[in-house]
């Protein structure tokens, strides 16, 4: 997308934005939202950035913070304006948006089930926080500390990779009797 766009392909942006998010029916980040969207068509990132601003301006969008990550939801005013103007967005940007999500939402969700982050608490400690989702909802969170930089990085790569395989260790640990 060059500096210079036309008006008509910077609202057909905004529309494929919320299309998507009227299509996904569910909240996303900040980074999903911009995978999805590349994904389906190359879009600058700053370009991004400012159409959800603008969108959130104008209430098409919602947006919320939530540790430290936004999240955005279409509202009812956002979908009105897809019903609208969908006759912006050709056939076939519409068709690949139907098959991209698919693979891309589930790709994401998988992605979401299994996180891992690190605070600095102290100087020499790092609290690190390793935990599952499903639905969007947390179902297991552990939170350990670390004295060193690479070993915050070997946890947490080995909970991202390990993750199906340590918490049943865990949670059948803990139902011992």
């Amino acid at each position: 997308m060059k500096l210079n766009t036309n008006k008509e392909e910077l609202a057909e942006s905004k529309v494929l934005i919320l299309y998507i998010l009227s299509k996904i029916n569910r909240t996303v980040t900040n980074s999903e939202l911009l995978e999805l969207v590349q994904s389906i068509e190359e879009m600058n990132y700053f370009y991004f950035q400012q159409f959800l601003i603008d969108l959130k301006e104008n209430r098409y969008l919602l947006e919320y913070e939530e540790e430290k990550k936004k999240y955005y939801v279409i509202t009812n005013s956002g979908r009105e304006t897809v019903r609208l103007t969908i006759d912006m967005l050709p056939g076939a940007i519409k068709d690949k948006v139907d098959e991209t999500l698919k693979s891309t939402m589930k790709k994401i969700e998988n992605e979401e089930a299994v996180y891992a982050d690190f605070f600095p608490s102290k100087e020499d400690e790092i609290m690190i926080k390793c935990g599952i989702k499903e639905n969007n909802k947390k179902v297991f969170e552990v939170q350990v500390f670390s004295s060193s930089r690479e070993n915050t990085i070997k946890i947490i790569e080995n909970w991202k990779k390990n993750a199906t395989t340590i918490y049943p260790k865990i949670v059948e640990m803990l139902n011992m009797t």
